[in-house]
């Protein structure tokens, strides 16, 4: 990327972050609505990894700044405090389920922010994925999340799972998603048509797959009437054991490629891969201009030709409240170390910062704004 190609792309960001600033102030002043509970004091989340003691001080923080935040403690021990930990010493990551992509790209951030010495520590949490991770992110109980941009885009806007606009930044566009309709070589479903009636496998309740599974099936007309699939809100592992033992028709997922349980099914059980590059128009239209046409590569399952799909980046991101410094520190671990993250996630991906920071209606973060420009002109 050339400095004036960086310029460019991101002359608007500023104007937009000031003209949207107001919007989301007022939105923190609406009462959440059913998709989202009023604020409240979080629970504590169980993290993957357990915060390391720290020394040093917090970003940006003098030393009169600790001493009231010092102070400030004694008298919130006094009156009971919060679950919510410190800037220091970690960032709470939302990830997704134990054994899933959002998770292992957690788990090898932490490491990699570790190895370049970035000061504050990555907590990786388990989550049901993209809607629970931004519904953790709006209630402060994480400071982190991985999310995918579709789910990202109803969050800002405050439509679909979200009944109120959601104040979130992003980091950076990490890496893209193909979406998955997979079925029994050997059974009657060969279009998205056939699985009118049929069980499906949607993905689990919270998580990003689910969103795109049902927008996939409403574009069809598979969401209602005689021709409604019976919906199934089941996680991974849960779907391919339900088309392994033959109790749904497909199964529906969204992720990097090869995905490692795919796989192992495919090797088990013959499997065929449904195309759905032709939905991608009608998602595009009726949502948000984040979908876009991918290809899932011959013999990435075994199938003996690329299969046509729907593709949807993930974004890394954050609260606004998170320090600039510190977000600038994980970026540059981020981009010194992409392919340690990538590896366990999706083959044959690079990171690159004009793709990075195509966040869409997610504004950059400050902190990000500044690491591209420092680093890109």
């Amino acid at each position: 990327m050339t400095r004036a190609s960086f310029r460019a792309a991101t002359a608007g960001r500023g104007g937009r972050r000031r003209a949207g600033a107001g919007a989301r102030a007022a939105g923190r002043q609406v009462m959440m609505g059913p998709a989202l509970s009023a604020p409240r004091p979080p629970p504590p989340l169980e993290t993957d990894v357990a915060p390391a003691p720290r020394s040093g001080r917090p970003y940006g923080t003098s030393r009169r700044a600790l001493l009231g935040a010092g102070l400030g403690l004694l008298a919130g021990a006094a009156a009971g405090c919060t679950d919510r930990p410190g800037p220091w010493p970690g960032l709470r990551l939302a990830t997704g389920p134990e054994g899933g992509p959002y998770n292992a790209f957690g788990r090898a951030l932490a490491t990699a922010a570790a190895r370049s010495g970035v000061p504050a520590q990555i907590l990786p949490v388990a989550t049901a994925a993209s809607v629970d991770n931004l519904r953790e992110l709006d209630r402060g109980s994480v400071d982190l999340a991985l999310a995918m941009a579709d789910t990202a885009e109803d969050a800002v806007r405050g439509r679909e799972d979200f009944s109120r606009p959601v104040a979130v930044t992003a980091l950076a566009r990490v890496y893209v998603n193909h979406t998955h309709l997979v079925v029994a070589a050997d059974g009657p479903v060969r279009t998205v048509g056939d699985l009118a009636g049929r069980p499906v496998a949607t993905g689990a309740e919270g998580s990003g797959v689910r969103v795109v599974a049902r927008r996939v099936l409403r574009a069809a007309g598979l969401t209602t009437g005689p021709a409604a699939v019976r919906e199934r809100p089941l996680g991974l592992g849960e779907s391919v054991r339900a088309l392994r033992a033959g109790t749904v028709d497909a199964l529906f997922w969204s992720g990097g490629v090869p995905t490692p349980a795919l796989t192992a099914l495919a090797r088990e059980t013959p499997v065929r891969l449904l195309p759905l590059d032709g939905w991608v128009d009608a998602l595009r239209e009726h949502h948000a201009p984040v979908y876009s046409a991918v290809t899932l590569p011959a013999g990435a399952y075994g199938q003996t030709g690329p299969v046509g799909t729907i593709g949807v980046g993930n974004y890394l991101l954050a609260r606004a409240d998170v320090a600039a410094p510190a977000v600038r520190d994980l970026l540059g671990a981020v981009f010194g170390q992409w392919r340690d993250l990538l590896r366990d996630v999706t083959a044959g991906a690079r990171l690159e910062p004009r793709f990075a920071i195509s966040t869409g209606s997610v504004p950059l973060h400050p902190g990000a704004t500044a690491y591209y420009r420092s680093v890109y002109g």
